[in-house]
């Protein structure tokens, strides 16, 4: 039982984990992002036959992974960052470490915690816990367990290599990001705890499919849109203009809308992104929602001119079609409740 939890990244972990399981094992997995006290234990019934299992944890408030975790019983947990969703409900990063780690509640004796070490609170956790727990870490930065090195990004995957046992293997991810690298160690931290061999791991790896709405890549008539808009956070958002700016195309445009549920946080944690896309160099920026307006104010003051503004889809999604041309490389990205969807079926059309 693979229990994985974190601020983002939770369903493209799961889903990348279960396809390296699969390799060896019958896996039950969560479907989607059913990850609340409903969606689990609806998950936890269908188990018949199968011999391993892969569930996702999600939360807004304290005690609601306590309750999840006592139902799954996890023997291991994998929390794969803790960044700033939800942070205007709980309060602080620190708050939200905290309720993550309520996952450890439910897990059996004897089991493992794997976590992303290039994250700084689950970094300085790990070390003041390792004579409690068994952990096994996996990151780029700093040394790890399994430490991704050599990455190569093109924009159809991204390949690394890692040192498992003294010997050196390639890893291929077919989806591009810097993100998906640390999904993958996670997959070989847990595929090297069930018992698959290395190439097993690595096979199960490259055969992963993504979910819809996340770092989905469309291609029409010459231009290549990434429907990455089932969610957002200022973390999911940095990654995925990090991504935009390594693609290839003659313009790069964001199209970003509001992150919800920040709180006192919104203004500041939306500022943060506008530095991003100017940092990264995008060439135009348009928004959608009145917190996202701040992502264009602070982009504009940091010496962007392409922006554009709009407090609804219908708008927004009239003008990008008007200016699209081929070769343009487009990012959707915002909180699902955003309804990103309606921009992409009216510029697909």
């Amino acid at each position: 039982m693979v229990a994985v939890t974190g601020s983002v990244g939770k369903t493209s972990t799961k889903d990348i984990i279960a396809s390296a399981l699969s390799q060896k094992y019958n896996v039950l997995k969560t479907e989607g992002n059913n990850n609340n006290h409903i969606g689990l234990p609806l998950t936890v019934l269908k188990l018949d036959n199968q011999e391993a299992m892969v569930v996702e944890m999600g939360m807004n408030h304290f005690g609601e992974i306590r309750t999840l975790t006592n139902i799954a019983k996890p023997t291991i947990c994998v929390i794969t960052n803790i960044g700033t969703s939800h942070i205007g409900i709980l309060g602080s990063r620190e708050n939200i470490l905290k309720a993550k780690l309520e996952i450890l509640e439910g897990m059996q004796e004897g089991g493992t915690v794997i976590i992303n070490n290039d994250n700084d609170l689950l970094n300085k956790w790990a070390k003041e816990n390792s004579d409690k727990y068994n952990i096994v870490t996996y990151g780029i930065e700093n040394p790890s367990d399994y430490t991704a090195y050599n990455i190569k990004e093109s924009e159809e995957n991204v390949k690394y290599n890692i040192k498992i046992q003294n010997n050196e293997y390639e890893v291929t991810v077919p989806v591009s990001g810097k993100a998906f690298v640390y999904n993958s160690l996670s997959a070989i931290a847990v595929s090297m705890k069930t018992g698959l061999s290395i190439p097993e791991a690595i096979k199960g790896i490259a055969e992963f499919k993504l979910t819809k709405k996340r770092m989905e890549i469309i291609k029409q008539g010459g231009i290549t849109i990434i429907n990455d808009s089932y969610n957002a956070s200022y973390d999911s958002m940095k990654a995925a203009i990090e991504y935009l700016k390594t693609t290839n195309g003659k313009r790069k445009i964001a199209v970003l809308g509001d992150m919800l549920e920040l709180g006192e946080f919104g203004q500041e944690l939306h500022e943060k992104v506008g530095e991003e896309v100017s940092k990264n160099n995008i060439d135009e920026l348009i928004t959608v929602g009145n917190l996202a307006k701040h992502i264009a104010a602070k982009a504009k003051e940091m010496g962007m001119n392409n922006i554009r503004t709009f407090l609804d889809n219908e708008s927004a999604a009239n003008y990008i079609k008007s200016m699209l041309k081929p070769d343009d490389v487009i990012l959707l990205k915002a909180s699902n409740s955003m309804r990103f969807g309606e921009i992409l079926e009216k510029i697909i059309k």
